[in-house]
């Protein structure tokens, strides 16, 4: 399970987790740089009103439990994906080329003991996922390595936008063209307080409105479902399970379980 360092919302880390811990799943956490992560206050607030939706998105019951395993041990000492993966160089290097082949030599070795050691990949969304797993080079290759292996993926939220921007560096295309998604819609967004853990900063709105990413990224064969109006929303085009955001989190979880034990490949559209 992938965590930002900026903030991670606690019921899309608590709803699948607690689907994996009652299957008796061994999890594993990893952040960007080995920081230990942590939940967004407002996601551990249940009188807290998401402002698109206008009412509280977090029950007292949740909130009690994603304050019980933020202030838990369990997230302490996660993976780092730094230390996991090797950084590509840029082309502006003295000696591109050495290092190119260099890097690519590293890579493919780190990636398959990644995904050998695991059999699903999850990349929990909130605000902080903006700041540092959207556009991160490392978890794109860690994505693209769980892919390849035909590896069940769930990503919830904005993390669903990691997804739209794993590509290979050859084609360039999206590993979501041609695939059904759900995510953020338009309707969902922020007009303002888009915050983020560690930095005193209001974005206001997302930088990007998400449905429009996921919408060209899936191309004319996939498709983006929003389903606004309909209180959940989790699609299943295997390898992937997208979750629209904060309720959806126990569904994909539950989900991705299908995925793993029982073959589900296709859900919700």
């Amino acid at each position: 399970m992938v965590l930002s360092e900026y903030g991670y919302w606690g019921e899309e880390l608590v709803g699948p987790l607690e689907a994996f811990d009652a299957r008796g799943y061994q999890v594993t956490f990893v952040t960007p740089t080995g920081k230990r992560a942590h939940a967004l206050p407002p996601s551990m607030d249940a009188d807290y009103i998401d402002p698109p939706l206008g009412r509280t998105v977090t029950t007292p019951e949740m909130a009690r439990a994603v304050r019980a395993l933020d202030e838990s041990d369990r997230l302490d000492n996660p993976l780092s994906l730094a230390d996991l993966i090797p950084e590509r160089p840029y082309n502006s290097s003295i000696n591109h080329l050495r290092e190119l082949e260099a890097y690519h030599r590293t890579l493919q070795p780190a990636v398959d003991d990644l995904v050998a050691a695991y059999d699903a990949l999850v990349l929990v969304g909130g605000s902080g996922p903006l700041v540092d797993m959207v556009n991160n080079e490392r978890l794109h290759e860690v994505v693209l390595g769980f892919h390849a292996a035909d590896k069940p993926i769930l990503a919830e939220c904005y993390g669903v936008t990691v997804l739209a921007f794993a590509r290979d560096w050859e084609s360039r295309q999206s590993i979501i063209y041609g695939k059904h998604v759900t995510g953020h819609p338009k309707e969902y967004d922020y007009k303002d307080g888009t915050g983020f853990l560690g930095v005193d900063f209001n974005m206001g709105p997302p930088p990007f409105p998400l449905e429009y990413i996921l919408r060209d990224a899936t191309g004319a064969f996939g498709g983006f479902h929003g389903n606004v109006g309909k209180e959940l929303s989790v699609i299943v085009d295997y390898p992937f399970v997208t979750a629209r955001s904060t309720p959806d989190s126990a569904l994909s979880g539950e989900l991705l379980v299908q995925t793993l034990e029982n073959g589900l490949r296709r859900y919700g559209w």
